[in-house]
């Protein structure tokens, strides 16, 4: 398989994901199940990157908003960019991580988890903290694949053109 032609499905796939999960967070205002069927809530922070176009026509937008305003992304997806970078919080109580995912490798970077508690005697096993810490970055991963393998379901199924188009209505009434 042509490596270019990989890459460019990969950020395809990426672009939608992230276009559309941007879209049914703001619809189902962030509630999510997990597979345990617990309820979780998801939200695209202040940092999100919306690009299109190909070559030297290539154009990006970020934006870094600390309330949370998206209104030049917004902008650019009405213009027909998708969304190639978003920041991510996830909250089940009372635990909440934050992550940036990446659309053409669904590359994370910037992962924060809860706070682990120090040890309260020098006689906890020393390496309790690292594992504690290893389970809470497998949690916020869980939650990324949960939300994703949903995402597929919907995308490699015959209601993809019919949720498409709830996303373009989406994006022109924004």
């Amino acid at each position: 398989m042509d490596l270019a032609l990989a890459e460019r499905e990969n950020t395809i796939l990426g672009q939608d994901f992230l276009t559309w999960l941007w879209h049914v967070t703001e619809a189902r205002g962030g509630v999510f199940t997990d597979r345990d069927g617990r309820e979780f809530h998801l939200r695209l922070e202040e940092r999100l990157s919306v690009q299109g176009g190909d070559g030297e026509g290539l154009e990006s937008a970020s934006v870094k908003s600390p309330s949370g305003e998206l209104t030049e992304a917004r902008s650019g997806l009405r213009s027909g960019k998708k969304v190639n970078r978003a920041q991510l919080r996830f909250e089940r109580d009372p635990e909440a991580w934050q992550v940036t995912l990446k659309d053409s490798d669904f590359a994370l970077s910037g992962l924060k988890t809860p706070k682990i508690e120090k040890p309260e005697s020098d006689d906890e096993d020393p390496d309790a903290r690292v594992l504690e810490k290893i389970f809470l970055i497998e949690q916020c991963l869980e939650l990324l694949d949960g939300v994703y393998a949903e995402f597929l379901a919907v995308r490699l199924s015959s209601k993809w053109a019919e949720e498409a188009q709830t996303v373009r209505v989406w994006i022109n009434k924004g």
